[in-house]
């Protein structure tokens, strides 16, 4: 359940203003209609936002994991995935939970079991977090690796939910945007990110959002977090790129939420913007989040890719990718029923995007 947590200000911060943080740039509004998002997220969902049929996921066993070189990627769901790096295992936004939601009796439920269960993963070095939203920050998660040991790295506010829900302060490490540290070898720099933080009705930009640079000699990995389209990307991508994979998210998107989400054609964008070479696309597949398809982020990026000639790796949830020389996967989510023969008026369109 969600729980009171007293968040500090951070007046130090050229981020926050008043106690709450801000973006970068402006948010670009949404267009102008008569809708009402919210009860069209409540009320008038599309049938096909849910799977109509189960996921493919490739299941994971501690003693496959035990023997994975390093620079392994997993893909666990939504935008959790499990990283072997120098020898240790890392986690990104961990969510392990049925549900991205302050209770497990309503709201998002997972589309697909983890491919690993909590309890059976290697030992975890560190975990990265970029917000936290229930979707990207599992309490019952937290507490559990914590209580296993793993480090936490995070922006600025985060810690103190974490501090709150008994993880241990020497456990806590907290970043603003362009700070860094080193972890056995390892530089993680905490990066900007368009998007907003909260997790009840009063807390809003209480905490900060970020996105994360790993970088592993001359190998480097991008991680989003949540983040709409901005000029930061650029910023990023001339400061600490190339990268050689960006995993972005690409998914939860809609036209009432352009300040905050990307479009399929925004990953794109902000791949490009990084100087990325390998685009593995995260934030879909996993909870039902926004209007579109649950498959429609796939398929779009997919198009988009082949017509912009940019490496994409669509791996199923749970199966292995070298970060060295990733592959591009398959359409998996066409062996689901109902997602195998999509007609392209089915998707929303790059005509639909507000810039």
């Amino acid at each position: 359940m969600a729980t009171t947590t007293t968040l500090p200000d951070y007046p130090h911060s050229p981020q926050n203003a008043g106690g709450r943080f801000r973006n970068q740039d402006p948010l670009r509004q949404a267009p102008a209609t008569g809708r009402n998002p919210m009860w069209d997220l409540l009320f008038n969902k599309p049938k096909n936002t849910v799977p109509s049929g189960p996921i493919p996921v490739r299941k994971l066993a501690r003693a496959h994991l035990d023997v994975a070189p390093d620079r392994s990627l997993y893909r666990l769901g939504h935008s959790t995935l499990l990283l072997k790096l120098r020898g240790g295992w890392w986690l990104t936004d961990p969510v392990f939970a049925r549900r991205a939601s302050p209770v497990q009796w309503l709201g998002p439920r997972r589309f697909h079991a983890p491919p690993i269960a909590l309890r059976d993963l290697p030992p975890i070095r560190g975990v990265l977090l970029s917000h936290d939203h229930y979707d990207h920050l599992d309490r019952a998660a937290v507490r559990a690796l914590a209580w296993a040991g793993a480090r936490f790295y995070m922006p600025l506010g985060v810690g103190e939910r974490l501090a709150a829900w008994g993880v241990t302060r020497s456990l806590i490490h907290q970043f603003d945007w362009w700070q860094d540290t080193e972890v056995d070898g390892l530089r993680l720099t905490a990066t900007p990110a368009q998007h907003f933080s909260g997790r009840t009705l009063t807390d809003r930009n209480r905490t900060l959002w970020a996105s994360w640079v790993v970088e592993d000699d001359d190998f480097r990995l991008f991680f989003s977090g949540d983040s709409g389209y901005f000029s930061g990307f650029k910023t990023i991508g001339d400061r600490l790129g190339p990268f050689d994979v960006t995993c972005i998210e690409t998914g939860a998107y809609n036209v009432d939420w352009p300040g905050v989400h990307m479009q399929p054609e925004e990953t794109v964008r902000a791949h490009q913007d990084l100087r990325g070479r390998w685009l593995l696309p995260i934030h879909n597949g996993t909870f039902d989040l926004a209007m579109h398809a649950w498959y429609e982020p796939f398929e779009r990026v997919a198009a988009l890719a082949r017509a912009r000639g940019i490496a994409l790796a669509t791996p199923m949830f749970g199966e292995h990718v070298l970060l060295d020389s990733p592959h591009p996967g398959v359409s998996w989510w066409r062996s689901v029923p109902g997602a195998d023969d999509v007609p392209a008026r089915a998707l929303q369109q790059p005509g639909d995007i507000r810039s």
